[in-house]
């Protein structure tokens, strides 16, 4: 019975699929499959032999099999490996080159036979290529074929490099790479611009030929792209799904890169569930977006038609759930974020009291805080809360090196013009200018450029924290010492980062926390901003009372928003208040125009901002709530 149920849940699914809760459990199942391959070859004395990947998805896998060499005496002397794919040009000595990320993640910590590592080469001439891909070909079957090959997945499809249009039976080559995939490389390579256009690539036909594919995925960027290569139709524009053709492949994801499969995004479709409120009101919003009804519009028909019949019978009648979803989507909107004094707050989302709260906004980089919420951040301050803003990063690495020069002229030309000396200013500007005409993709600046540019990033939020209305002494710079590595990598977490929170938390006190929630932050330092601020309340809660009455608030923006059955604060805002926040994010100059590190979006932040938070107002709207210009959102997290 079990197993019929479980064929029921996934018969969306076109190929097996294994969930893991975190991508760390997920990694080490995978490191102990490859070392079971290893061992049994050893036994029989064997080579076993391994597809590799790059990039971030595999680094723990490979964490993990050093983990088993080093302290489980696990050996790799019998094993050849060949990598998917190299960019070309590429010199293996570049921190780019998928040489250098091998050796620095598992080759130079093991005992594996140099000989019998293989890896495209990037330094090749043009036209001596197809016949190292022929080679490349050759030596693999010489050796007995792939006992495991090993994918990540790009969010073009892209398998190894077999971007969109390549064919299933395909070889190792030379492809041009997706612009997509050369976007969601630029950090690496500190700028799309000098992201190669081209790489050498194993084919999808020669991927095929491994006796058992593993392909893995973490994280909710990932979902999208898991979704269509699982369940959607095969098709060239997405090479992945070729996958299903294969009988010896398996899919292996975390919660979050799973979490747009039917069986989790809309269980009703497969099986009967159990109707919990979060549950119910996800499936009444998507009948009502899915039908393009407002909820009290929507029928026993509708439900039933649309695999809620279950819910119709168990929790009907319809018109009953209907109202009580309208009513909780309806509460969660308020034009008082930080809760209307003498009022009844039972349905709304944040206490009356105290009527005057300590709000404290932390802002990972200098301009999250106005680009998320910058609404509600002006409004909590227009209606006279203690509101404090804390910058936790410095955000030194996204500033262009010709505003640093900029700067630093200015200042040479304003010292000279009132007066002062200038020689040492002008001798740091011409070592800051030789510096940067030498300069590598992604190389480290100089302390004095880091500071340069983390100080511009400290006028501008400056700016716009005053022109949100805050005095300078409730502005707060963190420059939390993770971030401080002036690489686009930064350092560990670490004890001093959580004591400087757990410092400014209990300076004030707050009744009232936001924090940004939005982990799709491609640079990753959002995540690790909220964790060290929940480990900072989690540790003072065990001794200051405060901790017990403050409420932490997530919210989003930049880079994507809460959906809307999530959201349980909606703060409305007024064509006015939207010019304000625009104009606060106007204050950050150096991230206007063209930021740094835009990610795959081309819009401006206030463009993203705008348009997003427009979305969601039209979300509300498209239900049947009033009509707004536009909405912040903002989850709760119940620590």
């Amino acid at each position: 019975m079990a197993r019929l149920n479980l064929l029921e849940e996934t018969r969306f699914e076109k190929l097996p699929v294994t969930v893991f809760k975190n991508p760390k459990e997920a990694s080490v199942s995978v490191a102990h499959r490859i070392a079971k391959i290893i061992k049994d070859k050893q036994n029989s004395s064997l080579n076993a032999v391994l597809g590799l990947a790059t990039g971030a998805t595999p680094i723990a896998v490979y964490a993990e099999l050093v983990r088993l060499h080093k302290e489980e005496a696990l050996s790799f002397k019998n094993v050849i490996t060949f990598n998917l794919d190299e960019y070309f040009p590429m010199q293996p000595t570049a921190a780019q080159s998928y040489v250098y990320f091998m050796n620095e993640n598992l080759f130079d910590h093991i005992d594996i036979i140099k000989e019998n590592i293989h890896i495209p080469d990037g330094t090749l001439k043009l036209e001596n290529i197809p016949a190292f891909c022929l080679a490349y070909e050759q030596k693999i079957e010489e050796v007995g074929g792939l006992d495991m090959q090993i994918l990540g997945i790009g969010r073009t499809g892209h398998i190894g490099f077999n971007e969109p249009g390549s064919a299933p039976n395909s070889g190792t080559r030379l492809v041009t790479l997706d612009d997509l995939t050369r976007r969601d490389a630029a950090r690496d390579f500190g700028g799309k611009s000098r992201v190669p256009t081209k790489a050498i690539t194993m084919g999808i036909g020669t991927i095929f030929k491994a006796r058992e594919i593993v392909l893995m995925a973490w994280n909710q960027k990932k979902a999208p792209i898991i979704k269509k290569a699982v369940e959607g139709e095969m098709s060239g524009e997405v090479p992945a799904t070729y996958l299903q053709l294969s009988d010896n492949v398996e899919f292996i994801l975390d919660e979050d890169a799973a979490s747009l499969l039917t069986r989790f995004d809309t269980p009703w479709l497969v099986k009967d569930c159990i109707w919990t409120e979060k549950l119910i009101r996800k499936a009444v919003i998507w009948l009502a977006n899915k039908l393009n009804k407002p909820i009290l519009k929507l029928t026993e028909d509708d439900f039933n038609n649309n695999g809620m019949a279950q819910l119709a019978l168990e929790k009907g009648p319809v018109y009953n759930i209907n109202i009580h979803i309208f009513n909780k989507i309806q509460h969660t909107i308020t034009g008082w974020p930080g809760g209307k004094p003498n009022a009844d707050d039972s349905q709304r989302p944040e206490r009356a009291e105290p009527a005057k709260k300590r709000v404290l906004i932390f802002s990972p980089h200098p301009d999250d805080d106005v680009i998320s919420m910058g609404g509600t951040f002006i409004r909590l301050v227009d209606q006279q809360h203690d509101v404090h803003v804390a910058y936790q990063t410095s955000g030194n690495t996204a500033v262009w090196d010709d505003d640093a020069l900029r700067f630093v002229e200015f200042n040479i030309d304003f010292s000279e013009k009132i007066g002062l000396g200038k020689p040492e200013m002008t001798a740091i500007y011409d070592d800051m200018r030789k510096f940067m005409e030498h300069k590598k993709p992604n190389q480290v600046d100089t302390p004095e450029i880091q500071t340069v540019k983390g100080l511009i990033r400290k006028g501008e939020a400056i700016a716009g924290a005053r022109y949100c209305g805050l005095a300078d002494d409730h502005i707060h710079f963190m420059a939390l010492p993770f971030y401080e590595s002036g690489k686009n990598q930064k350092n560990p977490v670490t004890e001093a980062d959580v004591l400087l929170t757990m410092e400014l938390l209990q300076k004030i006190k707050p009744h009232q926390i936001f924090a940004a929630g939005d982990f799709e932050d491609p640079h990753g330092t959002h995540i690790v901003c909220f964790n060290i601020v929940l480990q900072a309340l989690k540790r003072l809660e065990k001794t200051e009372n405060w901790v017990k009455n403050c409420w932490l608030w997530m919210y989003r923006g930049a880079w994507l928003e809460f959906e809307t059955h999530e959201i349980e604060m909606a703060v409305p805002l007024s064509p006015q208040e939207v010019e304000r926040k625009r104009f606060a994010i106007f204050k950050h100059q150096s991230q206007k125009d063209r930021a740094v590190f835009p990610g795959d979006d081309a819009r401006e932040f206030w463009q993203r901002a705008e348009d997003r938070n427009r979305e969601t107002a039209k979300n509300y709207d498209s239900l049947g709530m009033a009509d707004y210009e536009a909405m912040e959102a903002f989850v709760r997290y119940k620590f």
